[in-house]
């Protein structure tokens, strides 16, 4: 299962707690119990580490071997409502070649606290900045899959300097708008009111035909935090032409040709266009759901882009 994206429902249906929240005791049981059961299917992190921010305690986990440790990094940045264990098919193949951090977004279903409200999209670029700084990163490459590739390019547009490259996989409001239509299409998938058959066949639409039932460890994560938990952070914002150009990192970009998100064709046109140092395509046949699609392919695409940007060759 992959990371989905319900951006529309936490805008129709709040609460007064300005924070994001689980909604009850049971309910973060519920949720507990689905990530225990879905971080089993990783390799046993060398560490977990609870970083404090000025916006709450961020959990990130730290996989490596021993052969690589001296090698620069990658932090990777889920999908919405996703946390560390959607990188499931991706993060065996990625730490046989470098250190590989996760974590857990702030204000999303996971291990990670938030303490304080995030006001707008340059805090929220400002607490992941934090993250790095108190991981002792003097250079990461950073990749981020769907609302992970967003914040990965919030993180380039406000706070590039410890950044040694970008690496998204379809992300979401970077390149081209989501429809109206996929807005709307959110909104039942995350509704607890709505019978919940009806809100995972929409979360396998939204994602492009992914399995999204408990059967799937990931799957059962994500429905439980999306029905579980509050959402309390700014929506994200359509990266303009002068973003864009702006973003001085160097930025590989694998949009998923049959993406409900957005049009893939005009995202790589765009990215072309206006980002200065790019490496854009169209992955054929692929969905949102990219990342668990291909995995050994992305991961190869990736490895060969992170280490041309790399200092420790």
């Amino acid at each position: 299962m992959v990371p989905i994206l319900c951006y529309g429902a936490y805008l129709f249906f709040r609460d007064d707690n300005p924070l994001g929240h689980f909604t009850s005791e049971e309910g973060k049981k519920d949720f507990q119990n689905a990530y225990d059961e879905a971080m089993v299917l990783l390799p046993k992190p060398n560490d977990t580490i609870d970083i404090k921010t000025e916006y709450g305690t961020v959990r990130a986990y730290y996989f490596a071997k021993e052969e690589t440790k001296h090698k620069e990094p990658i932090l990777l940045l889920p999908g919405r409502s996703a946390s560390t264990p959607m990188w499931e098919p991706n993060l065996e193949g990625l730490m046989k070649e470098r250190p590989v951090y996760t974590i857990d977004l702030l204000g999303e279903p996971g291990m990670s606290v938030q303490t304080k409200v995030i006001k707008n999209q340059k805090e929220q670029a400002k607490w992941l900045n934090e993250v790095i700084v108190g991981l002792g990163l003097e250079k990461v490459h950073v990749k981020g899959v769907s609302i992970g590739g967003w914040a990965t390019m919030n993180l380039a547009r406000y706070y590039p300097e410890h950044i040694a490259s970008v690496s998204l996989l379809d992300p979401v409001f970077v390149f081209e708008p989501i429809p109206l239509k996929m807005l709307l299409a959110s909104i039942p998938a995350s509704v607890p009111l709505v019978p919940k058959p009806i809100r995972e066949k929409m979360l396998s639409y939204i994602s492009g035909g992914a399995k999204a039932d408990e059967s799937e460890p990931i799957a059962k994560l994500i429905e439980s935090g999306m029905r579980n938990y509050k959402l309390k952070v700014p929506a994200p914002d359509q990266f303009s032409k002068e973003d864009l150009k702006n973003i001085d990192v160097p930025v590989l970009a694998l949009m998923a040709e049959n993406s409900t998100m957005h049009n893939s064709e005009k995202a790589v046109e765009t990215g072309k266009k206006y980002v200065k140092d790019i490496d854009i395509e169209n992955w054929p046949n692929a969905s949102h759901a990219i990342n668990g699609e291909f995995p050994d392919e992305i991961n190869e695409r990736i490895l060969e882009f992170v280490e041309q940007n790399s200092k420790d060759n």
